[in-house]
C-alpha cells in the first residue's frame, strides 16, 4: 500500500511539532528545512493539517504552527485522512455489486489496517522520540 508523499511529510510534521514542541510556534521554513522539502509544498500540506484542525497558525514574525489543544488524540489515521481523504483505497470496477468476494477481502484488508492506524497516536510515538531530541 502506498502514500502519497504529501501524507509522509504530514506524519513526519506532526511527530516533530508534538516531540519539540507541543506549544511553541514554528515557522514554516524551519519545518520544511527539517525535511529538506519546499516550504510552499509544506504549507499547502500545513493549511490541508489546519483545516483539519489538527494544527493552528499564526502569521507574522513570531508566527508558525503548532498543534492546537488535544493534540494528544490525534492518530496516525486522521493525519492521513486529512491529506488523503477518506474514499476507500480498492473499488471493484467489475459490475458484480456488493456482493464481489475480492472487494469483501480487501475491505476486510483495509479495515483492519485504518483500525490499526486510527490505535497509533502521533503523542504516543512522540514520547519516544522526545528522547533522542
Amino acid at each position: 500500500m502506498k502514500y502519497s508523499k504529501a501524507t509522509n511529510y504530514a506524519l513526519h510534521t506532526m511527530l516533530f511539532l508534538a516531540a519539540a514542541t507541543p506549544n511553541k510556534f514554528v515557522g514554516v521554513q524551519q519545518l520544511a528545512e527539517r525535511q529538506e522539502v519546499s516550504s510552499t509544498y509544506l504549507s499547502k500540506i500545513l493549511t490541508k493539517l489546519a483545516k483539519a484542525g489538527m494544527i493552528e497558525s499564526v502569521s507574522g514574525a513570531n508566527g508558525g504552527y503548532r498543534l492546537k489543544r488535544d493534540w494528544e488524540e490525534v492518530s496516525f489515521l486522521d493525519v492521513i485522512h486529512a491529506i488523503e481523504g477518506t474514499a476507500s483505497l480498492f473499488d471493484c470496477d467489475l459490475n458484480h455489486g456488493p456482493e464481489c468476494l475480492i472487494q469483501k477481502v480487501m475491505v476486510s484488508a483495509e479495515e483492519k489496517m485504518e483500525d490499526c492506524l486510527r490505535e497509533q497516536k502521533i503523542a504516543d510515538l512522540a514520547k519516544k522520540v522526545a528522547l533522542d531530541l
